[in-house]
């Protein structure tokens, strides 16, 4: 019985820290990640790309770089800008710095947020597992492919999406 009971309070422990690394964000997720994204188009095997995250201080107060490269540096290259506009409710925007902005929301360990662009729909989240940055992309066309539902109270109408890619990068902070 104490076995468990200790097994339990390190599991709290666990979850209490990983819960912890997301309220200081974006301070712990800071530094050079990289590893392999994996992207899957309909059930066939995924096309597999290096990939990195680069999250530092910007030289403005409060901004972060989030750079993320895909491939080597000069094929895939997108430096852009993290900042908050609500840090204590976990509101801030990528500025990809080109006149888009895309807004991101900390919402308990998971770094997300969901935007269309040209009739489709990307929905990401970012989240930090032990040593690892968990990276999660889904995309969908903004039209849905089924309506079902009545309409009613009872029975309201339901829009469902065909997820058309997944992909899944697990980083590791490089040590630098």
């Amino acid at each position: 019985m104490k076995n468990v009971l200790f097994l339990l309070l390190g599991l709290s422990f666990s979850a209490m820290s990983q819960a912890q690394a997301s309220l200081d964000f974006p301070q712990n997720w800071l530094g050079h990640w990289e590893g392999e994204l994996s992207w899957y188009a309909g059930p066939n095997a995924p096309k597999k790309v290096k990939m990195q995250l680069k999250i530092q201080a910007a030289d403005t107060l409060g901004h972060y770089t989030w750079q993320l490269i895909y491939g080597e540096q000069s094929e895939d290259n997108r430096p852009y800008i993290l900042k908050p506009v609500d840090a204590a409710k976990g509101h801030w925007v990528i500025d990809e710095r080109n006149g888009i902005a895309l807004d991101q929301f900390l919402v308990g360990p998971v770094f997300g947020g969901a935007f269309s662009v040209q009739g489709s729909t990307i929905v990401n989240n970012y989240r930090l597992e032990e040593d690892s940055l968990i990276v999660e992309f889904f995309s969908m066309p903004t039209k849905p492919v089924r309506q079902s539902g009545e309409g009613t109270t009872e029975s309201p109408h339901v829009d469902s999406y065909a997820v058309r890619s997944y992909q899944k990068a697990i980083l590791k902070r490089k040590k630098e």
